[in-house]
């Protein structure tokens, strides 16, 4: 498996993989239209094209014989910094992983990649939103850190998730 920074080449993979992850995860929770709505505004090429194409957007990949395994996205302005008193906190967007793949090492590879680049950009914290029901991700991040700090919402069209913001000091 290697990693390697994602380019606009790479969006169409990253779409198909994010919305495939996205679905297999969360489908049952939303109405078929607010779902759609969901995917349609935020899993497509162009989306994935416009942050990889954001200079204040990371995209790293992981991928094994031209296979994407999965991914992960930093944000260098961290939208939830107003829930911390972290001076330069980075966000950790989306780390997606082919669901066939989970529990292979894809993950944790991405991870220690965020989380040396946020060092690397002497960032004081990463900060990312994990559903309040998502129990196997929530001991994924504790592994590395990671804790709660706020209750924070997520819409998918009429639907309002409860999500908890994790962060961990560097």
């Amino acid at each position: 498996m290697i990693l390697r920074r994602a380019t606009i080449e790479d969006a169409p993979a990253l779409a198909e993989l994010g919305r495939r992850s996205f679905c297999v995860a969360f489908e049952h929770l939303y109405e078929p239209a607010d779902l759609a709505a969901f995917l349609e505004a935020h899993k497509t090429t162009d989306a994935y094209a416009a942050i990889i194409g954001d200079p204040r957007q990371l995209v790293m990949l992981a991928e094994q014989e031209g296979r994407t395994m999965g991914y992960c996205t930093l944000g260098l302005d961290s939208e939830y910094a107003v829930h911390s008193d972290a001076a330069k906190p980075i966000a950790l967007g989306q780390l997606y992983i082919d669901p066939a793949l989970t529990g292979q090492g894809v993950g944790a590879k991405l991870m220690g990649w965020a989380m040396q680049e946020a060092q690397d950009r002497e960032c004081d914290a990463i900060q990312l939103s994990v559903w309040s029901e998502n129990f196997g991700a929530q001991r994924f991040y504790t592994r590395y850190g990671f804790a709660k700090i706020a209750d924070i919402e997520f819409w998918v069209g009429k639907q309002c998730d409860h999500e908890f913001l994790f962060e961990v000091r560097l």
